[in-house]
């Protein structure tokens, strides 16, 4: 049975450093306009492009895609936790006795 080499760890370890120079770099470059498009509709800044490329040559294609997929959901995330200008105020419960009691309770007891 043969493995394939892309699973084996140095690979994996080499696709991980590759991964993460990549999304250092969106993240350094996060100002600039993104012009570029990945997998999964990620767009980045073509600063970024070479650390792209080397992300693209040593995953597999299924790993970049789940990568970008998890990049994007976490951003997502993160820009919803950070907008507290959208974000409502506290929450007002109603009070435990806002509700008056009718006369009939009142016959039970």
């Amino acid at each position: 049975m043969a493995v394939d080499a892309d699973v084996l760890s140095k690979s994996r370890e080499a696709c991980y450093k590759a991964r993460d120079a990549f999304y250092a770099c969106l993240e350094k470059e996060s100002g600039k306009k993104p012009t570029e498009i990945g997998s999964v509709g990620l767009l980045y800044p073509l600063e970024c492009k070479s650390w792209r490329a080397e992300f693209e040559k040593n995953c597999r294609a299924s790993w970049v895609k789940h990568f970008d997929r998890l990049y994007c959901k976490n951003k997502r995330v993160e820009r919803l936790l950070d907008d507290k200008d959208s974000r409502p105020g506290s929450l007002s419960l109603p009070q435990p006795y806002a509700f008056k009691p009718t006369n009939s309770l009142k016959n039970l007891q």
